[in-house]
């Protein structure tokens, strides 16, 4: 899952089935009507597969809380974008992950790095937070981590620790595109930079992927 895609917006939220939840820090929190399928689709799954409404309902609130780490994550960008003078139109929700909605795009390598690393920084704070509790609780063993079994916290740590990775990786719409090709800009002219980046983006797309 993708947890995040930062796009230039120059007006209202304009996304078709999206409804507004709530307010964040000034910024406004859409959900798409395909999320809510998402949900949907995870309650029916879980109790038709045998597992019962308990467990069913369960497994929503645990694709809730993780969206909700989502949200959180969306809004490490817009703060940071936002000690640059950059506001965020709308975070959006979709079953892919979340959408921020930058007015601008940074002016710099600099800043488009640190907007870049806002996100995972969250999720990795998020992620270390869960690691403590744990160490010093009987909600699971740091060992058995799991994003499918276990304790809710365990699996919510592996969680982020997977959007960290997942989005850490130097290939667009990741955050470690962008990271890549601020670091590049840095050094080189920027079309230049945006073209190494792109190459080496569809590398690693091309790998994960694997043979075909």
């Amino acid at each position: 899952m993708s947890s995040n895609e930062i796009v230039q917006r120059t007006g209202n939220n304009s996304m078709r089935w999206a409804w507004r939840i709530g307010r964040l820090a000034g910024v406004d929190v859409f959900v798409h009507a395909t999320f809510l399928v998402l949900i949907g689709w995870v309650v029916l799954g879980s109790w038709f597969g045998g597992a019962g409404l308990g467990p069913a309902l369960a497994a929503a609130g645990f694709m809730l809380l993780l969206f909700g780490c989502v949200v959180l994550h969306e809004l490490g960008h817009a703060l940071a974008a936002r000690q640059f003078g950059i506001q965020t139109r709308d975070i959006t929700l979709l079953p892919i992950g979340g959408v921020a909605r930058l007015e601008r795009i940074p002016e710099s390598p600099r800043q488009e790095l640190w907007v870049a690393l806002a996100g995972p920084a969250v999720n990795l704070v998020i992620a270390i937070g869960l690691f403590l509790w744990m160490g010093i609780s009987t909600s699971g063993a740091l060992s058995e981590l799991s994003l499918s079994s276990g304790s809710l916290t365990g699996r919510l740590l592996a969680a982020n620790v997977s959007l960290v990775l997942f989005n850490l990786l130097p290939a667009f719409p990741t955050d470690g595109g962008r990271v890549l090709r601020a670091l590049l800009a840095l050094k080189l002219e920027y079309t230049r930079a945006i073209q190494i980046a792109a190459t080496i983006g569809q590398a690693v797309s091309a790998g994960a992927a694997g043979p075909a």
